[in-house]
């Protein structure tokens, strides 16, 4: 049993080490994603040394080490749950109607597009994003162009395809590739029924990992582009798509300080995402974000529709006052800014490089 113990030790030390240390390599960051599964296997671990293991004055010592990590990782953690208190939203005595968003990566390669259509037809959002919908996706979602007469589709083959649809009026639209040109991202000025003005960005950057993009820089790059154009701009905005990132990841943070948004899964949870399939091992990497004269009644996920995603689902209103909630934004630190341009440069920077390297 000690074997077992000092194993886990060893893996549960080598994770930490690799997501303290700043380094956009797939293998310093793929343990953001895990620490809610980190911190419970922090406590079996600890419980077991409890049980099974003798204790000595080294083994104190390594019960104390796992003791600082889970209570380093629930202080991180609690904000997603309900258990943490926010400073509640309100709602401004004039504000628009309801107006309903759905968001899914449907999966490239995944061809039962019945399933999907059928939860856009149950739901009736105001709003659909599509992530990683190709040419085939573009032929099977022309049925919802009935209902959603106003439209931007970007079909493409390299599962960062984006279709925007919507039954709201569209005040201008476009396509932006900040970081690479094959990575889309989607902006578009919004107007609801009742005269509400808002922006919506539609986003889906590459994720660091084995077997996509070696490192983060094209996906930090990406969003912190995203970030300072809606910092930039002065109208209410919705920021969703699939991040590649969890909520709570310096790139997630450094992203939402930028912006100056708030992000409604604190104090209300996990909301998980990806992997649908497999329930105890998932991560809230599809996110939505929002400016502070938004107000959120509902933020969750549906249920699976064929795709490695769940798809997220919101209902919001814009409120007439900038300044409503307020307390619940950060804004950046010293320093941070800077931050922010040299993540931009070195995404753009690695764009040129796997082209160069591609022509070759």
């Amino acid at each position: 049993m000690e074997i077992i113990y000092y194993t886990l030790t060893a893996f549960i030390l080598i994770t930490s080490i690799l997501s303290f240390i700043d380094h956009p390599h797939w293998m310093f960051r793929v343990f953001e994603f895990t620490k809610v599964h980190l911190v419970v296997l922090q406590f079996a671990t600890f419980m077991l040394a409890l049980i099974f293991v003798e204790a000595t004055p080294f083994i104190w010592g390594i019960q104390a080490f796992l003791v600082l990590l889970m209570v380093y990782n629930a202080s991180i953690l609690v904000k997603y749950t309900s258990l943490y208190k926010v400073v509640p939203q309100e709602k401004s005595p004039k504000h628009s109607a309801p107006v309903t968003l759905l968001s899914a990566n449907v999966y490239q390669f995944n061809k039962n597009y019945q399933p999907f259509i059928d939860l856009v037809h149950q739901t009736k959002p105001n709003i659909v994003l599509t992530i990683e919908s190709n040419k085939d996706w573009d032929k099977a979602l022309e049925v919802l162009e009935k209902d959603y007469p106003n439209h931007k589709k970007v079909p493409l083959e390299n599962t960062y395809g984006l279709h925007f649809y919507t039954n709201l009026k569209i005040k201008k639209v476009d396509v932006h590739w900040f970081v690479a040109d094959d990575i889309p991202s989607i902006e578009a000025q919004l107007q609801t029924d009742d005269g509400y003005n808002f922006t919506f960005f539609g986003v889906h950057p590459p994720p660091p990992s084995p077997t996509e993009e070696e490192n983060s820089k094209e996906r930090d790059g990406e969003l912190m582009c995203v970030a300072k154009n809606v910092r930039d701009g002065n109208a209410a905005t919705v920021v969703v798509g699939d991040f590649n990132t969890v909520a709570w990841s310096k790139a997630s943070t450094l992203f939402r300080k930028t912006a100056e948004l708030v992000d409604p899964r604190i104090g209300r949870g996990l909301i998980s995402t990806f992997h649908a399939n497999y329930r105890w091992f998932r991560f809230p990497i599809d996110q939505m974000f929002h400016t502070p004269d938004i107000y959120v009644n509902e933020f969750t996920v549906l249920d699976k529709f064929g795709s490695d995603h769940l798809p997220l689902f919101a209902e919001f209103q814009i409120n007439n006052g900038k300044n409503l909630n307020q307390e619940n934004v950060e804004s950046l630190e010293e320093g941070e800014m800077e931050e922010v341009d040299e993540l931009i440069a070195e995404g753009k920077a690695e764009d040129g490089e796997r082209d160069a390297v591609a022509k070759e």
